[in-house]
């Protein structure tokens, strides 16, 4: 197995924490971000007996100048990347409300980190992709990029915009050895999707367990390795024919 260059953000807990951790398992070169230095040294620890490397970036992906500071860094220390999973999100759970009543500086800030951010780390790594004539950017969304959700105007729409722009960079180097998609995982246990289900529980007066149970068609969350294991699929070459989707990992709460 070719070992790649593999940058992972927001992997200190949940999905990127899980991808990363796939990624180093399989031998790979994986450079994490996050903005908990804690965090990214416990995702270290794990990966030690790894056959892969795991290094981390500590940065706060609102920034608008980390995305070009972060891929430096990792093309010095591993070489170009050509695996780049966008994980790193802002959540509804930080200020879920109305859109009536919605916080404007919120909005900019989810925009900023769930759409801003990857298309700056999708115009850093096209060009070395397109000269190797092979890349895989993967786009973590959201079955929000298909389905609403209450109180949660700038997650579902910064999900939609990471969507559409899956499907334009794919359209754009699908000639190039390089494919584009997006996944959409369904309630996930997190520690960001922990408060969002605390709030609909007390939103709607019932126990959290049922908010739970109605998570899935499973009868529960998904867990972050259910999602991730779909991460490194679509980052092989088995998955070459596979671009400008968005693919549901959702225990059947989204059709389509």
């Amino acid at each position: 197995m070719l070992s790649r260059t593999v940058l992972v953000t927001g992997a200190g807990r949940g999905i990127g924490r899980a991808s990363a951790l796939e990624f180093a398992a399989m031998g790979h070169r994986v450079a994490a971000t996050a903005r908990t230095a804690e965090e990214l040294e416990s995702l270290i620890e794990a990966s030690l007996e790894l056959p892969g490397k795991v290094t981390s970036v500590i940065a706060d992906l609102s920034d608008r100048s980390a995305p070009k500071q972060i891929v430096a860094e990792v093309e010095r220390n591993f070489g170009p990347i050509e695996i780049l999973v966008n994980n790193a999100g802002i959540g509804s759970s930080q200020n879920p409300k109305p859109v009536v009543d919605f916080d404007d500086d919120f909005w900019d800030l989810s925009f900023a980190v769930n759409v801003t951010a990857p298309y700056l780390f999708t115009k850093l790594v096209l060009p070395s992709m397109i000269r190797a004539e092979w890349g895989r950017i993967i786009n973590i969304a959201s079955v929000n990029a298909k389905l609403p959700s209450l109180h949660a105007a700038a997650y579902i729409a910064s999900k939609h915009a990471i969507a559409g722009l899956t499907k334009a960079v794919a359209r754009e180097v699908g000639d190039k050895g390089i494919t584009a998609n997006a996944v959409c995982p369904g309630v996930t246990a997190t520690r960001m999707n922990d408060k969002r289900i605390a709030y609909d529980a007390s939103r709607l007066g019932q126990p959290l367990e049922e908010i739970e149970r109605n998570a899935s068609l499973l009868g529960r969350r998904l867990v972050p390795n259910e999602v991730s294991s779909l991460v490194v699929f679509l980052a092989s070459d088995e998955a070459r024919a596979i671009t400008g989707q968005s693919i549901n990992v959702c225990g059947g709460i989204c059709y389509n």
